[in-house]
């Protein structure tokens, strides 16, 4: 499948200490993610956001089987590979990357980091959970050894269940991360100030 471009902010990344990988939404732009950087405490990362191919990672629903949406499942998935090796070609071990979805991008962003748990800076995930009709243990290895998450969701969530960001909680916990996870009620589909002061917290100012 056609590779998009990966488009940058912040620090360069030949100097940046740390980098962050942003994920858009179905719909939305590297560009629209990346001017979130602009509310978080980022200061000195490298921004790193892939760009999905007609502005969607995956054509149905995160709770189709995969196999439905593949193969841009795997495309996207790979994109996100391309950004962390990126960092990683600028001398940035998983410790110093950090990663950061909204919507179809926060699944996309557990998605990944599930599939490659390592101890990484920390996960930030508005409003997503993992990809599948169902959440199976088998399909993520590794040890997050304590990888700070924070999981914001709205209840109710037309587009997110409540019941699958729990499931992705508990799979996370399972493998050694730590979470914090926030259901707002009514919050609706969209990133709150709370939700970003709380990312802020938990995951940037450390």
């Amino acid at each position: 499948m056609h590779q998009e471009p990966i488009r940058t902010a912040g620090q360069p990344l030949g100097t940046a200490t740390k980098a962050l990988i942003m994920l858009h939404g179905r719909g939305g732009s590297a560009a629209d993610i990346l001017s979130l950087g602009r509310h978080l405490s980022v200061g000195t990362y490298a921004l790193l956001a892939p760009q999905a191919t007609q502005y969607t990672w995956y054509p149905q629903s995160f709770l189709a089987p995969t196999t439905q949406n593949e193969p841009w499942l795997s495309a996207a998935l790979a994109a996100v590979d391309r950004a962390v090796a990126e960092a990683v070609d600028n001398g940035l071990s998983p410790e110093q990357i950090y990663f950061l979805g909204f919507s179809q991008g926060a699944c996309l962003t557990l998605e990944y980091v599930a599939r490659h748990a390592k101890r990484y800076g920390g996960v930030v995930a508005f409003t997503g959970g993992l990809i599948g009709d169902k959440v199976n243990p088998a399909t993520y290895t590794g040890d997050f050894g304590g990888t700070p998450v924070f999981i914001g969701s709205s209840d109710p969530d037309f587009h997110v269940p409540v019941e699958r960001v729990r499931a992705s909680t508990a799979l996370l916990t399972q493998l050694g991360a730590h979470v914090t996870e926030k259901i707002y009620p009514n919050m609706g589909h969209t990133i709150t100030q709370e939700e970003i002061d709380l990312a802020n917290k938990l995951i940037f100012n450390k």
